[in-house]
């Protein structure tokens, strides 16, 4: 992670280092020849090679994202899903219509209202008023209760 916030940033390194590498060339050339008349600029110079380096080591701290995407891929078992047949000669069928049949097969595979109500060409009302009289006559609450009441019953595979 640090080295591709290195090579994002390679150019402004490379700039930073290059005019601290001068800078100190020049303060290195300055302080052996003039020591004693110089000495503050030597100082100067030292205090900006220090800067030079905090800021690279800021820049590369303050772009390096905060979140990191971890992508996995893994395979997944995917079994065939039986075909649908209506269970018509059942005992215990509690008097469903074929369209109302066919709402909970569309149900139990998963399907949102809006998708069942697509897939049949009727209205989400239409679907809603199918369900509601599914959870009716199987006396549940819920779709999933519907779904599992209607598989112990063996309406639906």
């Amino acid at each position: 992670m640090k080295w591709h916030a290195i090579t994002r940033n390679k150019h402004n390194i490379l700039y930073g280092l290059s005019l601290a590498l001068l800078l100190f060339l020049l303060k290195w050339l300055e302080l052996r020849f003039l020591i004693i008349h110089h000495a503050m600029e030597v100082y100067v110079g030292m205090v900006a090679l220090i800067f030079t380096a905090l800021g690279i080591w800021l820049a590369l701290k303050l772009t390096r994202p905060k979140v990191e995407t971890v992508i996995i891929e893994k395979p997944v078992p995917v079994t065939p899903a039986a075909a649908f047949s209506l269970n018509t000669p059942a005992p215990d069928h509690p008097g469903l219509s074929n369209r109302e049949l066919e709402v909970l097969q569309l149900m139990a595979d998963g399907l949102s209202n809006q998708e069942i109500a697509g897939r049949l060409f009727l209205s989400l009302n239409t679907v809603k008023t199918h369900a509601s009289r599914l959870f009716e006559k199987l006396d549940v609450k819920r779709r999933t209760q519907a779904i599992d009441k209607a598989k112990r019953l063996n309406i639906i595979p």
